[in-house]
This record gives C-alpha cells, structure tokens and sequence, in this order.
C-alpha cells in the first residue's frame, strides 16, 4: 500500500515508517524542509515538502494515498480535517496519534490511583480539551462518514527509534537538565506515575491496527509504569551522580522544563492496554524502563 506518514521524521513516525517499509509498503513522508526531506530519502521514504499549513497539499497528497497516518500533532484541527476531507466515503485508513497525557492530572507531583481503560469516561484537563474535541467530534465520528478511522494513544514513549529522530522527549530532556544543573529533578514528592511503553513495541502497534483494528476504534498503549521520583533517580545514577534525585516545586520546573512539559511531568498517567493486547493482538517485548535509562548515560 501507499501510505502517507505526516511526522515521518519524528520519534514516531520515523519508527513507524521503517517496519511500514520493511513490511513492503510504500511510505511517503511530510517534510518542514529540504534537509528533512534528504533525511527521509536517506531512510527509504519518498518525501513531499510542507507543513501540516499547507492545507491543499495535505488534501492532495491524502487523496492519491491508501493510508494515512498523523503522527506531527495532536491538535492541528485544521490539517486533520483538511485529511478527513480527502478520503471522506472512501474507505480509506487514517490512523491518529493521541497521548496519555489526555487523560492526565493536576496532581503537582502526587500519586493517583486512577488507572483508566478505553471505555472508562474522563474530563481533561483544559489545557487537553481540544484533542479531546478533536477525537471525538472529527476523528472517531469520521467512522460514520466511510473512513476507517483509528486512534493509538501511546503514553511515556522511551527506546531507541529507528527514524531520522532517534530519542523522545521526556527521558531525554529530564537528562538533558540533569547534565547541565548537576543534579536529577522531580516535581513534589515525585510519586505521580506514568504508563511508558518502548518505541519499538508502540510502532508494532500501528502496524497491527492497520491489520487489524475496525472503523471508530481507540487504543491505548503500556507495557509498565513508573513514579517521576524512581524515573528520575535512575537518570542521576545513569549519570554517575553521587547524590540522588532533588525534589522541585512546579515554578522551578516550569523555568527549567517549560509549562506544558512541567504540567506533564508533575501529573499521573495511567493506562490500562487490555484492549490492544485481546483486540489487535499485541505483544509487547519490553516492560522495564528503568533498566533501559541506566543503559543509556
């Protein structure tokens, strides 16, 4: 199949596109510029130059596709039902990337208990409401209209991608602050938990929804979880700190991470991927986070 990937030289979609290319598709790729689109050429990807503005190129290049899938951005109402468009009463695949943080909290660094499966209801936090609106409202409501519309919401993303990008965000960055500052942080007590899953366990996914997964559905993705606090005293040693993880409040972690990051590394994300694994089959290989951060200093 022909399937076109918005993101392809990000974390997700980079991984995604080489066992996309490795299965014997054919995978065309979104790139912001030139030297991206080298890049993706350089990894067996056709690229086509644009953003998720160029609004007529995303129609066009949806419409001569057999699949598409987003991995660029949650939240781009614009782009999404500029691809909705393309392919409406086609029958056509758009595979949505969602994150766990949808479901996350205000909690400044506490435990929750709440762990959440795909048919238990929630509110989001308003900083999330539009990717709620957007999934309900344009991506999973698509089903109706001929589109075998997919969601896969993966949480804390760790491991080695086999794409242009190679690291995530969140491990990455708290590393990143821990090297320049000298000392590992956390947010509060730091007892606050995410869901993590391995890259190369998530991108199987995608290929198996593309299988697999039926009109309208939604996936959550985990293998593991984790507190902040443990996360971040496993990046200290990692590191060969002698001291372990310090404890921030969430002002110093906004000057130092940024508000949206602060907001996410301060709050619970918990998911339960029972769904994945009885539905589409999914195995996941990996299970252990913190062994893979003290791998990789």
């Amino acid at each position: 199949m022909n399937i076109f990937i918005t993101g392809a030289p990000g974390y997700i979609g980079g991984t995604v596109a080489h066992k996309l290319i490795k299965a014997g598709h054919q995978v065309t790729g979104l790139a912001r510029d030139i030297n991206k689109a080298e890049l993706l050429e350089k990894h067996g990807i056709t690229p086509v130059v644009g953003s998720l503005d160029d609004l007529e190129l995303l129609y066009n290049t949806s419409k001569d596709s057999d699949v598409i899938i987003n991995t660029a951005s949650t939240h781009n109402a614009f782009a999404i039902r500029s691809i909705l468009e393309a392919i409406r009463n086609s029958g056509k695949t758009f595979i949505h990337t969602s994150g766990s943080s949808i479901i996350s909290d205000n909690a400044n660094g506490e435990y929750s208990s709440h762990i959440y499966s795909e048919d238990i209801p929630y509110n989001p936090v308003p900083e999330k409401a539009i990717w709620y609106a957007i999934e309900r409202n344009m991506i999973l409501s698509a089903a109706k209209d001929g589109i075998r519309s997919i969601i896969i919401c993966p949480c804390m993303i760790y491991g080695t991608g086999l794409g242009v990008r190679t690291h995530s965000i969140q491990i990455p960055l708290m590393s990143r602050t821990a090297k320049r500052i000298g000392a590992s942080k956390y947010v509060g007590s730091g007892k606050n938990i995410w869901s993590n899953v391995h890259i190369d366990d998530c991108a199987d996914a995608y290929l198996l929804a593309l299988e697999n997964a039926k009109p309208g559905s939604y996936y959550y993705l985990e293998s593991g979880e984790e507190s902040l606090v443990n996360i971040a005293n496993a990046i200290s040693k990692s590191l060969g700190h002698k001291k372990p993880a310090m404890s921030m409040n969430l002002k110093e972690a906004v000057n130092i991470w940024g508000a949206p990051m602060s907001l996410s590394l301060s709050s619970n994300s918990r998911l339960n991927a029972e769904k994945a694994r009885q539905m589409l089959g999914w195995r996941p290989k990996h299970h252990n986070i913190i062994d893979d951060i003290m791998m990789k200093p």
